[in-house]
C-alpha cells in the first residue's frame, strides 16, 4: 500500500502533467494501482487530499529548499543566495530518484489552479510570500549598493517569468541570466 507521501507525489505528478482536473481519486488510484480504500486510509476525502497536497507542495518546493540552504553551512548571504539558485534550477534532478516531476510545469499548474480556487490561491500566496521573504533576507545581507528588497523581487520574477514563457526557457539559459544579474552585486 502506498504511503501518504507517495499519494502526494503522484498528485503533484498528475497536476504538473495534466493540470488540476486530472487530480481525481480515480486517476490517483489508477496511477498507484490501489483501491479507493487506501486513499481514504490516508485522507478525509477530496478536500483533505487537496489541503495535504498544497502543504506537500509548499514543504517540498519552498521549505525544503530554504532548510537545505540554511543547513549547508554557508555563512555569507551571497553564498547562500547562489546555493539557493542552484537548488531551484536543479530541482528536476530528483528524476534520478524515480520522480518524473517537471517543477516548472508544476509551478505553472499550481498558478493556473490558483486562478480558479481560493484555497489554492491562498496557498500560492503563502508560497510566494515565504520565497520572497527569504530572498529579501538574503539580499539584505549582501554587501552591495542596491535596493535589496527590489533585487530579491527581481530574482524571483526572473524565475516565474522563465517558467511562463513559451517555449519554456532552458534551465541553462535561466542560470546564465542569474549569473548576469548577480554580477550587479560585485
Amino acid at each position: 500500500m502506498p504511503g501518504r507521501s507517495e499519494w502526494l507525489r503522484t498528485g503533484l505528478e498528475l497536476l504538473a502533467a495534466e493540470g488540476a482536473p486530472a487530480v481525481t481519486i480515480e486517476r490517483l488510484t489508477g496511477a498507484l494501482g490501489v483501491t479507493k480504500g487506501s486513499y481514504y486510509h490516508h485522507f478525509k476525502g477530496a478536500a483533505g487530499y487537496k489541503a495535504a497536497l498544497l502543504e506537500y507542495f509548499e514543504a517540498r518546493y519552498t521549505t525544503r529548499l530554504i532548510d537545505a540552504v540554511e543547513g549547508a553551512g554557508e555563512r555569507s548571504a551571497e553564498a547562500k543566495l547562489r546555493h539557493l539558485l542552484q537548488l531551484v534550477l536543479e530541482q528536476d534532478r530528483d528524476a534520478a530518484k524515480g520522480e518524473t516531476l517537471d517543477s516548472a510545469n508544476l509551478e505553472i499548474a499550481v498558478r493556473a489552479w490558483a486562478l480558479q480556487d481560493p484555497e489554492v490561491r491562498a496557498a500560492q500566496q503563502r508560497v510566494d510570500a515565504a520565497r520572497t521573504a527569504y530572498l529579501k533576507e538574503l539580499c539584505r545581507g549582501l554587501d552591495a549598493d542596491l535596493d535589496a528588497d527590489r533585487f530579491a523581487q527581481l530574482l524571483y520574477l526572473i524565475l516565474i517569468g522563465a517558467e511562463q514563457v513559451l517555449p519554456p526557457m532552458d534551465k541553462r539559459d535561466v542560470r546564465e541570466i542569474y549569473d548576469l544579474v548577480l554580477r550587479l552585486i560585485n
